[in-house]
């Protein structure tokens, strides 16, 4: 089945790449062209999970990236989105969780090619080197990154983000402490890690369940500067700067290709998020979604 549709893919991409190269290339002359920010989270050759890449794939898909776009900063993606021009389809590098493998392949790369990459860590994991649920749930408990990889990482010129501190599902967040032990309590616990400010947020699973406007309220008062979601989309002029979208550096790069040639039915398929939490809440966080100045009363 993985094989036949990787082969649609391959087929589609070869009818309709001159198309594409066209509307590409009449998006860029008009300042508009499409913003792509890639989510990663292993880069190892032993895949005993789904979000594992192997090193040779990681690095084929850098090189082609390299090659093909401008390879760009989360700032630098929000100030394109902000000025409302965006001259060159562009790509920009994150890795979510913290595992410490990464240590050995992938961020050396980042840092021997200058690549801008934004690294998302999950504070409470690191401090203490406990596995991930998600992968003692599978019987595979990997080795999570410490304070000092991390630390390294970030004097090495990588941007360390938050991912949380409980890599938590911000659908099962029913009380504001919670949510502020999860962003405001994390940002302030990595920033002592790392010594460092810490700019941005990693919203774990990212689907439009968990990127509820009380997360995204309690990101903006504590001094984030963006929020990253993950269920998959471009970033297009005319998108608020502060919701960063992003897609899965899908180890299969056929369908990594089809993604970062601008695919305008993903586009037109991308889900919008609610403007109201409609999700179960309790009063008191309610009202201080609806008077964002009570949130740190």
């Amino acid at each position: 089945m993985q094989l036949l549709r990787s082969l649609a893919i391959s087929t589609r991409l070869a009818i309709q790449t001159p198309w594409r190269r066209r509307q590409l290339k009449r998006m860029s002359d008009q300042g508009q062209a499409p913003i792509s920010v890639l989510f990663y989270h292993r880069v190892a050759d032993e895949p005993i999970n789904p979000w594992t890449i192997s090193k040779r794939d990681f690095e084929r898909q850098v090189d082609y990236c390299r090659e093909h776009f401008e390879l760009i900063s989360l700032q630098e993606v929000q100030r394109r989105l902000d000025t409302g021009h965006s001259p060159r389809p562009a790509v920009s590098f994150t890795f979510d969780d913290g595992y410490s493998e990464n240590c050995e392949f992938a961020l050396p790369l980042m840092i021997r090619h200058r690549i801008p990459c934004t690294y998302f860590v999950t504070t409470e994991n690191v401090r203490h080197g406990h596995p991930f649920e998600h992968d003692l749930r599978l019987g595979h408990p990997l080795p999570i990154n410490t304070v000092e990889q991390i630390k390294a990482a970030a004097d090495s010129g990588i941007e360390i983000g938050l991912h949380t501190a409980n890599h938590v599902d911000f659908n099962r967040v029913h009380t504001i402490e919670e949510l502020n032990q999860e962003i405001v309590e994390a940002k302030n616990n990595l920033e002592e890690m790392i010594d460092r400010p810490v700019r941005y947020l990693a919203v774990p699973f990212g689907l439009p369940q968990q990127m509820r406007p009380a997360v995204i309220e309690t990101a903006r008062q504590c001094g984030l500067k963006g929020i990253c979601s993950a269920y998959g989309a471009y970033n297009l002029i005319g998108d608020d700067s502060f919701h960063i979208r992003r897609f899965h550096g899908d180890p299969q790069f056929n369908r990594l290709r089809n993604w970062l040639t601008y695919d305008e039915r993903k586009n037109r398929r991308r889900p919008t998020l609610p403007d109201q939490d409609v999700l179960n809440i309790e009063p008191e966080l309610a009202a201080k979604i609806r008077h964002p100045e009570l949130a740190f009363s």
